[in-house]
Protein backbone atom coordinates (compact mmCIF):
# COMPACT_ATOMS: atom_id res chain seq x y z
CA UNK A 1 0.00 0.00 0.00
CA UNK A 2 2.87 2.40 0.81
CA UNK A 3 4.41 1.76 -2.62
CA UNK A 4 1.05 2.33 -4.28
CA UNK A 5 0.64 5.69 -2.54
CA UNK A 6 4.17 6.80 -3.54
CA UNK A 7 3.49 5.80 -7.14
CA UNK A 8 0.27 7.79 -7.23
CA UNK A 9 1.98 10.85 -5.68
CA UNK A 10 4.69 10.76 -8.34
CA UNK A 11 2.14 10.43 -11.14
CA UNK A 12 0.23 13.48 -9.92
CA UNK A 13 3.25 15.71 -9.22
CA UNK A 14 3.20 17.39 -12.68
CA UNK A 15 -0.45 18.38 -12.22
CA UNK A 16 0.39 19.96 -8.86
CA UNK A 17 3.31 21.94 -10.28
CA UNK A 18 1.13 23.19 -13.14
CA UNK A 19 -1.56 24.29 -10.71
CA UNK A 20 0.86 26.21 -8.51
CA UNK A 21 2.34 27.97 -11.55
CA UNK A 22 -1.08 29.00 -12.81
CA UNK A 23 -1.89 30.44 -9.38
CA UNK A 24 1.15 32.69 -9.42
CA UNK A 25 0.27 33.97 -12.89
CA UNK A 26 -3.31 34.73 -11.81
CA UNK A 27 -2.04 36.43 -8.66
CA UNK A 28 0.06 38.86 -10.71
CA UNK A 29 -2.85 39.57 -13.05
CA UNK A 30 -5.59 39.99 -10.42
CA UNK A 31 -3.72 41.52 -7.49
CA UNK A 32 -5.54 44.86 -7.80
CA UNK A 33 -8.96 43.25 -8.16
CA UNK A 34 -11.53 44.58 -5.62
CA UNK A 35 -11.95 42.31 -2.60
CA UNK A 36 -15.69 41.94 -3.29
CA UNK A 37 -14.93 40.41 -6.68
CA UNK A 38 -12.37 38.06 -5.11
CA UNK A 39 -15.08 36.94 -2.67
CA UNK A 40 -17.48 36.13 -5.50
CA UNK A 41 -14.77 34.24 -7.40
CA UNK A 42 -13.86 32.29 -4.28
CA UNK A 43 -17.43 31.03 -4.13
CA UNK A 44 -17.17 29.97 -7.75
CA UNK A 45 -13.93 28.02 -7.44
CA UNK A 46 -14.38 26.62 -3.93
CA UNK A 47 -17.59 24.72 -4.83
CA UNK A 48 -15.94 23.55 -8.05
CA UNK A 49 -13.01 22.31 -5.96
CA UNK A 50 -15.37 20.38 -3.68
CA UNK A 51 -17.11 18.87 -6.72
CA UNK A 52 -13.85 17.68 -8.31
CA UNK A 53 -12.43 16.56 -4.97
CA UNK A 54 -15.53 14.46 -4.26
CA UNK A 55 -15.37 12.99 -7.76
CA UNK A 56 -11.66 12.12 -7.53
CA UNK A 57 -11.68 10.88 -3.93
CA UNK A 58 -14.72 8.67 -4.45
CA UNK A 59 -13.30 7.45 -7.76
CA UNK A 60 -9.98 6.42 -6.19
CA UNK A 61 -11.83 4.35 -3.58
CA UNK A 62 -14.25 3.00 -6.19
CA UNK A 63 -11.53 1.81 -8.59
CA UNK A 64 -9.57 0.03 -5.86
CA UNK A 65 -12.53 -1.77 -4.29
CA UNK A 66 -14.68 -2.91 -7.18
CA UNK A 67 -14.25 -3.03 -10.97
CA UNK A 68 -15.87 -0.35 -13.09
CA UNK A 69 -18.57 -2.68 -14.39
CA UNK A 70 -19.49 -4.10 -10.97
CA UNK A 71 -20.95 -1.10 -9.16
CA UNK A 72 -23.53 -3.27 -7.39
CA UNK A 73 -20.75 -4.78 -5.28
CA UNK A 74 -19.57 -1.38 -3.94
CA UNK A 75 -20.19 -0.30 -0.36
CA UNK A 76 -22.32 2.74 -1.18
CA UNK A 77 -22.60 4.19 2.37
CA UNK A 78 -18.82 4.01 2.78
CA UNK A 79 -18.31 5.50 -0.69
CA UNK A 80 -20.58 8.42 0.26
CA UNK A 81 -18.78 8.94 3.58
CA UNK A 82 -15.31 8.87 2.03
CA UNK A 83 -16.30 11.21 -0.79
CA UNK A 84 -18.12 13.62 1.51
CA UNK A 85 -15.51 13.86 4.27
CA UNK A 86 -12.56 13.67 1.90
CA UNK A 87 -13.86 16.46 -0.31
CA UNK A 88 -15.43 18.97 2.09
CA UNK A 89 -12.97 18.45 4.94
CA UNK A 90 -9.81 18.60 2.89
CA UNK A 91 -11.08 21.26 0.47
CA UNK A 92 -11.79 23.46 3.49
CA UNK A 93 -8.24 22.87 4.71
CA UNK A 94 -6.84 23.68 1.27
CA UNK A 95 -9.04 26.65 0.30
CA UNK A 96 -9.72 28.31 3.65
CA UNK A 97 -7.59 27.21 6.59
CA UNK A 98 -4.14 27.04 4.99
CA UNK A 99 -4.60 30.33 3.09
CA UNK A 100 -5.80 31.96 6.32
CA UNK A 101 -2.67 30.77 8.13
CA UNK A 102 -0.61 32.36 5.36
CA UNK A 103 -2.59 35.58 5.60
CA UNK A 104 -2.09 35.70 9.37
CA UNK A 105 1.66 35.07 9.10
CA UNK A 106 1.94 37.81 6.47
CA UNK A 107 -0.23 40.10 8.62
CA UNK A 108 -2.62 40.83 5.76
CA UNK A 109 -5.10 43.57 6.75
CA UNK A 110 -8.38 41.92 5.66
CA UNK A 111 -7.76 38.30 6.59
CA UNK A 112 -10.76 36.11 7.40
CA UNK A 113 -11.37 32.35 7.41
CA UNK A 114 -14.23 31.85 4.95
CA UNK A 115 -15.59 28.35 5.67
CA UNK A 116 -17.75 27.33 2.74
CA UNK A 117 -19.66 24.47 4.36
CA UNK A 118 -20.76 26.86 7.13
CA UNK A 119 -21.39 30.03 5.12
CA UNK A 120 -23.05 28.20 2.20
CA UNK A 121 -23.64 24.67 3.50
CA UNK A 122 -26.41 23.91 1.00
CA UNK A 123 -24.16 24.66 -1.98
CA UNK A 124 -21.06 22.84 -0.71
CA UNK A 125 -22.98 19.74 0.41
CA UNK A 126 -24.90 19.63 -2.87
CA UNK A 127 -21.86 19.71 -5.14
CA UNK A 128 -20.13 17.04 -3.02
CA UNK A 129 -23.07 14.68 -3.51
CA UNK A 130 -23.05 15.36 -7.26
CA UNK A 131 -19.34 14.50 -7.48
CA UNK A 132 -19.79 11.26 -5.55
CA UNK A 133 -22.72 10.25 -7.76
CA UNK A 134 -20.67 10.77 -10.92
CA UNK A 135 -17.83 8.68 -9.44
CA UNK A 136 -20.21 5.86 -8.63
CA UNK A 137 -21.53 5.55 -12.17
CA UNK A 138 -18.49 6.66 -14.18
CA UNK A 139 -15.22 6.53 -12.21
CA UNK A 140 -12.24 8.32 -13.76
CA UNK A 141 -9.16 9.93 -12.15
CA UNK A 142 -6.82 11.52 -14.69
CA UNK A 143 -8.72 14.57 -15.92
CA UNK A 144 -10.58 15.18 -12.64
CA UNK A 145 -7.31 15.35 -10.69
CA UNK A 146 -5.79 17.87 -13.11
CA UNK A 147 -8.92 19.98 -12.85
CA UNK A 148 -8.96 19.48 -9.08
CA UNK A 149 -5.41 20.86 -8.71
CA UNK A 150 -6.05 23.90 -10.92
CA UNK A 151 -9.36 24.78 -9.27
CA UNK A 152 -7.90 24.24 -5.79
CA UNK A 153 -5.06 26.66 -6.54
CA UNK A 154 -7.45 29.31 -7.81
CA UNK A 155 -9.79 28.94 -4.83
CA UNK A 156 -6.87 29.34 -2.41
CA UNK A 157 -5.58 32.29 -4.42
CA UNK A 158 -8.86 34.23 -4.32
CA UNK A 159 -9.13 33.57 -0.58
CA UNK A 160 -5.73 35.22 -0.19
CA UNK A 161 -6.66 38.08 -2.52
CA UNK A 162 -9.62 38.90 -0.27
CA UNK A 163 -7.13 39.63 2.52
CA UNK A 164 -4.47 41.48 0.53
CA UNK A 165 -3.07 44.93 1.05
CA UNK A 166 -2.86 47.43 -1.79
CA UNK A 167 0.84 46.84 -2.51
CA UNK A 168 2.66 43.56 -3.06
CA UNK A 169 6.33 43.14 -2.21
CA UNK A 170 8.67 40.50 -3.57
CA UNK A 171 8.75 38.77 -0.18
CA UNK A 172 4.95 38.67 -0.12
CA UNK A 173 4.75 37.17 -3.60
CA UNK A 174 7.31 34.47 -2.75
CA UNK A 175 5.50 33.64 0.50
CA UNK A 176 2.16 33.40 -1.32
CA UNK A 177 3.73 31.03 -3.84
CA UNK A 178 4.90 28.79 -0.99
CA UNK A 179 1.48 28.77 0.67
CA UNK A 180 -0.28 28.12 -2.64
CA UNK A 181 1.99 25.18 -3.37
CA UNK A 182 1.52 23.69 0.09
CA UNK A 183 -2.23 24.29 0.01
CA UNK A 184 -2.48 22.36 -3.25
CA UNK A 185 0.16 19.63 -2.89
CA UNK A 186 -0.55 18.35 0.61
CA UNK A 187 -4.37 18.50 0.94
CA UNK A 188 -5.17 17.55 -2.67
CA UNK A 189 -2.86 14.56 -2.75
CA UNK A 190 -4.11 13.43 0.66
CA UNK A 191 -7.72 13.81 -0.49
CA UNK A 192 -7.30 12.17 -3.89
CA UNK A 193 -4.85 9.42 -2.99
CA UNK A 194 -3.95 8.75 0.65
CA UNK A 195 -7.36 9.18 2.30
CA UNK A 196 -9.39 6.79 0.07
CA UNK A 197 -6.56 4.23 -0.13
CA UNK A 198 -6.45 3.99 3.65
CA UNK A 199 -9.97 2.57 3.52
CA UNK A 200 -8.99 0.19 0.75
CA UNK A 201 -6.22 -1.14 3.00
CA UNK A 202 -8.65 -1.55 5.89
CA UNK A 203 -11.12 -3.46 3.71
CA UNK A 204 -8.42 -5.85 2.54
CA UNK A 205 -7.45 -6.62 6.11
CA UNK A 206 -11.03 -7.46 6.97
CA UNK A 207 -11.28 -9.85 4.05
Amino acid sequence: MFNLIIKELKNHAPFTALGALSGIILMLVFWHMPREVSHELFYVFHPLHVLLSALTTATMYRLHTCPKNHSKNCNLPLLLSIGFVGSIGIATLSDSIMPYIGEALLNMPNRHHHIGFIEKWWLISGVAIVGITIAYFNPSTKFPHLGHVLISTWASLFHILMAKAEAMSLITSVAIFVFLFLAVWLPCCISDIVFPLLFVKTNKKKT
